[in-house]
């Protein structure tokens, strides 16, 4: 197969020099989404004045940018950079022919996208910490932010979810780390590079290596190569903590100068860091960790050789939380964090807005919102629901909307991820505004669902969101947990289903 250059081997393109020292004015092109709007608050809170356009801003961050007070037009237009700004940040939904990048480029003016800014202005002086990988980056970077600062270290953060225990995606804190969650994505339009290359990371995270992102990677040594980049990132007094119990991982591992800890479940690979699991219930999960032999791992604050760490409860449930909250406590204790402070804070996460979050019990049923979206990630999403209410009787709903899981590259997958449903609902991939996506290559639904009957499982195809809603909230009955995951809202199912069922069950 030929070679064929992903990410990692692009190079940006030449543009405008920035002066960020002299920067006071700043208009972000694609404000309405989570980090760009994110960013936006965080420019103001350093004294920037700060307006944005978007094709539109929706809840929740229109309301957050109007609590704010930044302004911001619905819409694309040349006109909108006439306020003069000294800067333009790009997000990067937005396309190189986009109205206001043209303009922005035939007025000269500098311009950056949103990992650069974040680099240049908020992370000098800081200790970079973070958090890269295919799955668990959203709920891991929350984990970690909040052991510190419940542990009193006033971490700066920016991450791609909402911390129920800080209430806020951003913060610029007043200690030295600041935690960011490390997106592969590519930058911008003139810079393909994955964004975490922007962070400089000195601490950080590698959960997971698999292939996602289908529009931008051609294939899987492309998406490895990106997190070999990363590896490569870390300085020699840095820490790179990473899963070890996958190869894929473990792969990459060797580029990386500074301090690496392999961490997981013992069985497999050499791990530095291995996790005893005592048990998984209704609470979460118990565990502690200890050094297993062979460890090599230059990990000073660790009490001795064989001291066991814990024992620690992760009220979020499921392994794959484990395994998250173990790469943030490393993180956490070599970052100053103390052994007994780690215990008491973790006990006290209350966990990531559309991460397992509970958003009503109505008549007995329990609907539940969850962003799994990769076939992986749904896997261990239900598992870890499984656990959490065994005996119930579980719904799995499912809207394929990234740009991989709706096309056929994971179409054979994911019939066996569904497994440990009784019930599985899926509706027609999501269509997006001007998509490029051809009839053949969109994931057939239907033939997924007829795939998962035939290994036992009751499994229907219903097309649109409106009929699911009227079908589950007829047939769930008491007791019955209905898990319903997508990577945006699945078009309004959660509260519409709670409406239904109140309806139902109430009147």
């Amino acid at each position: 197969m030929p070679f064929i250059p992903g990410p990692a081997e692009r190079v940006p393109e030449a543009r405008p020099p920035v002066d960020y020292a002299k920067v006071k004015k700043v208009h972000l092109i694609g404000i309405g989404g989570s980090a760009m709007g994110n960013f936006a608050g965080m420019l103001q809170a350093r004294g920037m004045e700060v307006r944005g356009s978007d094709a539109g801003v929706f809840h929740p961050m229109r309301g957050q940018l109007e609590r704010w007070g930044i302004p911001f037009w619905d819409g694309y237009d040349a006109k909108n950079l006439d306020w003069g700004p000294d800067l333009v940040v790009v997000g990067n939904v937005v396309k190189r022919d986009n109205v206001e990048a043209e303009a922005m480029r035939a007025k000269n003016l500098p311009y950056c996208s949103f990992p650069e800014g974040l680099g240049e202005w908020m992370l000098p002086g800081r200790i970079p910490v973070v958090v890269a990988g295919t799955h668990g980056k959203t709920t891991t970077t929350s984990m970690l932010a909040w052991l510190l600062e419940a542990s009193g270290l006033s971490p700066g953060l920016l991450v791609g979810g909402v911390p129920l225990n800080l209430g806020t995606s951003f913060r610029l804190g007043e200690g030295k780390p600041f935690v960011i969650e490390g997106d592969e994505y590519d930058t911008a339009y003139y810079d393909k590079r994955p964004k975490f290359v922007h962070y400089r990371p000195h601490h950080g995270v590698l959960t997971s290596v698999e292939f996602d992102h289908a529009d931008i990677y051609p294939d899987f040594a492309a998406v490895q190569r990106a997190f070999r980049l990363y590896a490569s990132l870390f300085p020699a007094d840095g820490l790179l903590v990473a899963w070890g119990e996958d190869e894929r991982v473990t792969a990459v591992l060797d580029a990386c100068k500074g301090r690496v800890a392999r961490y997981g479940f013992e069985g497999g690979l050499p791990l530095d860091v291995a996790i005893d699991l005592h048990g998984l219930g209704p609470d979460g999960a118990r565990f502690s960790l200890y050094r297993p032999a062979g460890s090599q791992a230059d990990l000073p604050w660790w009490p001795s050789e064989t001291a066991i760490l814990g024992p620690f409860l992760c009220p979020s449930p499921g392994r794959h939380n484990v395994l998250n909250a173990t790469a943030a406590l490393l993180l956490a204790l070599d970052l100053g964090v103390t052994i007994a402070q780690a215990i008491a804070a973790l006990a006290q996460f209350k966990s990531v807005r559309k991460r397992q979050e509970l958003r009503g019990v109505v008549g007995g049923v329990s609907v539940i919102d969850d962003y799994a979206h990769h076939p992986t990630a749904v896997k261990e999403t239900i598992a870890a629901i499984r656990g959490q209410y065994p005996g119930h009787r579980l719904w799995a709903l499912f809207e394929a909307e990234s740009n991989t899981s709706r096309r056929k590259v994971f179409e054979t997958v994911y019939p066996d991820v569904f497994a440990l449903a009784d019930r599985v609902v899926l509706c027609s991939p999501l269509h997006k505004e001007g998509d490029k996506l051809k009839p053949d290559e969109i994931m057939d639904a239907g033939a997924v669902c007829q795939s998962i009957e035939a290994q036992g499982t009751s499994a229907r195809f219903i097309p649109a969101v409106a009929d699911i809603v009227d079908y589950v909230a007829g047939a769930a009955e008491p007791g019955d947990v209905v898990l319903a995951m997508s990577g945006r809202d699945f078009q309004g199912l959660h509260g519409a289903l709670l409406e239904r069922l109140k309806a139902r069950f109430e009147t």
